[in-house]
């Protein structure tokens, strides 16, 4: 009987979250938003009408609508519609592989804090409170010191950026959750630490992570589009969304506007729909 009721009713819950999900307009036009990116991202080379890397300096600062250039052409006669489309690919690759080990730093450090030994805790908070301190941009300056700039170099500064803000969120609902009766009542029954932490623990705060880390992609698709704005990114002539608005500042106004317009919307268009996902998310993970 227990066991129909419960084959019964996950399948509702499925559903219930679904129409909840379906019900934020948002979430959905994130969701749909995020689809397409992915996949224009993937088909770049199918799609782009020029290779994104070709100079025509016949055809330098072509207009939006000029014959070839739907988009119109950039200073050095590169198809801007080519490279918009190409400089998906770097965006989020970096945004979302970033994001998702500082998540999984950030978690592995917060639930450390949480149910190690008092002093082993409060040595860790105190080096996530310094790292908070840090000045990130010198984290990336450093980076590409050691490194050439690059992708890396972008990676390796919004893991270091975001990890603590990871870390402190883990930390304050882990020690929430392991003074409440379940978690107690696990322990009476002779559950060990380990066990207690994976079994009754992790589930409760996956919720929160997962949410989180979908708006802080979205935050850190703007982050390291600044940090490609100023040198410290992918390199030219490879197409890049933060590059391509820092050579198309020196156009915005004597040139072509659209050289940074376009990908400056882009890059709107996708840390919203990123927020906007994480909002649908809460509302089907946690009711």
């Amino acid at each position: 009987m227990i066991a129909a009721t419960v084959v019964a009713t996950v399948p509702r819950l499925h559903r219930s979250g679904f129409a909840r999900f379906v019900r934020n307009r948002e979430a959905v036009l994130g969701a749909v938003v995020l689809a397409m990116v992915v996949i224009v991202s993937v088909i770049a080379p199918v799609l782009a009408p020029e290779d994104p890397n070709a100079t025509d300096p016949d055809d330098v600062l072509a207009p939006i609508g000029a014959p070839g250039h739907l988009l119109g052409s950039d200073d050095q006669g590169r198809d801007v519609l080519s490279r918009l489309l190409y400089g998906g690919r770097e965006a989020l690759v970096v945004a979302v592989v970033a994001v998702a080990v500082a998540l999984l730093l950030g978690t592995v450090l917060g639930l450390l804090g949480a149910f190690a030994g008092r002093r082993t805790s409060a040595v860790l908070m105190r080096i996530v409170d310094v790292l908070f301190a840090f000045p990130v941009i010198l984290v990336a300056l450093s980076l590409a010191a050691v490194v050439q700039p690059g992708a890396w170099v972008l990676m390796g500064t919004v893991i270091f950026a975001a990890t603590p803000y990871v870390t402190r969120i883990v930390f304050a609902e882990a020690k929430v959750e392991k003074e409440k009766d379940y978690v107690e009542a696990a322990r009476a029954l002779g559950a060990s630490g380990p066990t207690i932490l994976r079994s009754e623990v992790v589930p409760n705060l996956i919720t929160s992570v997962v949410i989180y880390g979908t708006s802080l992609v979205g935050v850190n698709i703007v982050f390291t589009a600044s940090l490609s704005a100023l040198g410290l990114g992918v390199q030219p002539p490879e197409p890049d969304w933060g590059r391509m608005i820092a050579e198309g500042a020196r156009v915005l106004v004597t040139g072509n506007p659209g050289v940074a317009t376009f990908p400056a919307l882009a890059i709107l268009l996708v840390a919203l729909a990123f927020n906007w996902l994480g909002d649908g998310l809460r509302d089907v993970l946690n009711p």
